[in-house]
């Protein structure tokens, strides 16, 4: 089966870090050709195999990237011999050409959402509606991440199914004996209202101030995020316990070495970063935001969830993690129990399932 997997660029971030893992472990299956398409630039953060073929979109002088993408698109599948039996197409605004383009061919399309229906970019938030209410209703199968999105698109008319995300780490067998004091936290910088890092490090400066031999470690990217919190850092006079580490390309050896992982976010869709952490062996805690962190993390047995953006109830909780150690053991040995629905194999499955439902054959 010849599968094509679209998206806009893969230069970091969970979709695309999903995509990567999901291609990859297509490639490696018997009866698969599998391409990967960016509509932008063809920078790569993660190792892609050589059975992948790659191919950018981003050429010609049109600077509209939504048309420009578009007419790519179309040109290239004018040639029947480079239409695939299926394109995977991920993220709303990738998924607005890559349906019109897909019907316009007669070929079949699976496409992907990773944030939460509640999410909208505010600057193309007329086009990710319209994408949603009316374009989806024409893709042969739309997947989101937890049950929260399905009655919604099903008022639509849309074939949707809950696909979770893989977790893209083995999970430890073996706890490690020695872990540094450090909290971690993981997300693009610039996003930082998504993932409440602004709120994080306010919260979190009286209970760094209170253990100074714990630390905070923000990893990811981002310059204006950067400034932003470096400088909410300074005001509230935690610059010697708080780093921010950039990207990091083995983020399992920074989770291994870590403690506690913080997930703040004020919205997720399924966070791909939090399974991560869990299959580490890290004890987790995390904002109990609208999507995600609910449909992985069992109260007081894998993690400690916490009500919405309750700042009083995560710095307690936070506190207690800190200072008990067998609590820690405790939700990090259950936690990696807990991931075997999100292992790599199982997702793969999972999508044969669907392609046998759409009468797609290997």
């Amino acid at each position: 089966m010849k599968i094509h997997f679209i998206i806009s660029r893969l230069k970091g971030g969970g979709a695309e870090r999903v995509l990567t893992l999901i291609a990859t472990a297509f490639a490696n299956k018997p009866n698969y050709d599998i391409t990967i398409i960016t509509l932008n630039d063809y920078e790569v953060f993660y190792d892609i195999p050589n059975t992948i073929n790659k191919i950018s979109m981003d050429y010609g002088h049109i600077s509209n990237h939504t048309i420009k993408s578009m007419i790519n698109l179309t040109s290239y599948y004018c040639k029947k011999q480079n239409r695939p039996d299926l394109i995977i197409s991920f993220i709303t605004l990738t998924n607005f050409i890559t349906i019109i383009v897909a019907k316009l061919f007669g070929i079949k399309i699976i496409v992907e959402e990773h944030n939460s229906y509640l999410r909208a970019m505010k600057s193309r938030e007329k086009l990710t509606n319209f994408t949603r209410k009316h374009l989806y209703k024409r893709a042969d199968l739309l997947t989101v991440l937890t049950s929260f999105d399905v009655v919604y698109y099903e008022q639509f008319n849309v074939n949707v199914k809950v696909m979770p995300n893989p977790c893209s780490f083995l999970p430890l067998t073996a706890q490690l004996k020695e872990r540094e004091k450090t909290i971690l936290a993981v997300g693009n910088l610039d996003r930082y209202h998504h993932k409440g890092f602004d709120n994080l490090i306010v919260f979190i400066a009286p209970i760094l101030k209170s253990n100074p031999d714990w630390k905070l470690k923000i990893a990811g990217t981002g310059e204006n995020g950067l400034d932003l919190l470096a400088s909410l850092v300074d005001q509230h006079d935690i610059k010697e316990q708080v780093i921010f580490t950039g990207f990091v390309s083995n983020i399992s050896d920074l989770m291994q070495s870590s403690s506690i992982f913080i997930l703040s976010s004020r919205f997720e869709g399924l966070p791909m970063v939090l399974l991560e952490a869990m299959s580490q062996g890290m004890a987790c805690i995390a904002y109990n935001c609208k999507t995600g962190p609910s449909d992985i993390i069992t109260p007081d047995i894998n993690g400690l969830l916490i009500e919405d953006q309750n700042i009083k109830e995560m710095q307690f909780n936070l506190q207690r993690l800190i200072s008990d150690s067998n609590l820690r053991a405790s939700l990090a040995k259950e936690a990696i129990k807990s991931l075997d629905k999100y292992h790599i194999d199982t997702i793969i499955e999972k999508y044969e399932n669907e392609f046998k439902k759409l009468h797609i054959k290997k």
